[in-house]
């Protein structure tokens, strides 16, 4: 009789764990915001300034020691916690002309709203490290942004745009933005990074505005 009694007794307590589990993964699946850096994939496009968006998703995982490593939706991805809120942290690797195409995947298996998405990305109407922080907006001529517009159906998701500077008198844009840095831009790309990990922060506790205040530059005007 005891033996049964024990025997029920672990069947009760399995399932219970078995419980908890499941409870405990539906509840690693609520994630609240999704942050995603734009760039190229490959060797070839690293550190360009077109990849600027890459750059800074680095920072963000390093700072909140977050891994984004894993292969899915057309993306790196990693998961983890910033300003106590899930988050998804995304790196597409579709190119940056189809970046809608993972955006998209990576929102509908996370039940992730636009509004709760924060795309980070480059902007050669910006100085170099200057940042351009909105809760909307078109796409400006980013085929990045605009393939995620055309995708979601909406213009309402929060971005962070990165200066990457203007282009050169004489230079071919496409050559420009998939140029590297020079030392004392790399400096200032630096700086930006840290105020970026800063903002988004204070962006995934509901203060977007308090991270316009803060860290939205003013563009020098041209000497």
């Amino acid at each position: 009789m005891s033996h049964i009694s024990q025997a029920a007794l672990t069947k009760k307590m399995r399932k219970g764990m078995l419980y908890r589990t499941e409870l405990e993964k539906r509840r690693e699946e609520e994630v609240m915001y999704l942050i995603a850096g734009l760039g190229n994939p490959t060797k070839q496009y690293s550190h360009t300034r077109h990849n600027v968006g890459f750059d800074m998703l680095d920072a963000i995982a390093d700072a909140f020691q977050i891994s984004v490593s894993t292969r899915k939706h057309k993306a790196l991805i990693g998961r983890g916690i910033i300003g106590g809120e899930r988050v998804v942290l995304a790196k597409p690797q579709t190119f940056m002309n189809l970046s809608g195409e993972s955006i998209r995947e990576i929102c509908d298996f996370y039940k992730i709203e636009p509004e709760h998405m924060i795309v980070i990305y480059d902007d050669i109407s910006l100085d170099v490290g200057q940042l351009r922080i909105r809760a909307k907006g078109s796409a400006g001529g980013h085929n990045g942004i605009k393939s995620i517009i055309a995708h979601l159906g909406t213009m309402e998701f929060p971005r962070i745009k990165v200066g990457i500077g203007g282009k050169p008198e004489g230079w071919d844009l496409a050559d420009y933005v998939l140029s590297r840095y020079s030392a004392a831009e790399q400096e200032a790309l630096d700086e930006a990074a840290s105020q970026v990990v800063k903002a988004v922060e204070m962006m995934v506790q509901d203060d977007i505005a308090g991270a316009m205040n803060q860290f939205n530059g003013k563009k020098k005007p041209k000497e």
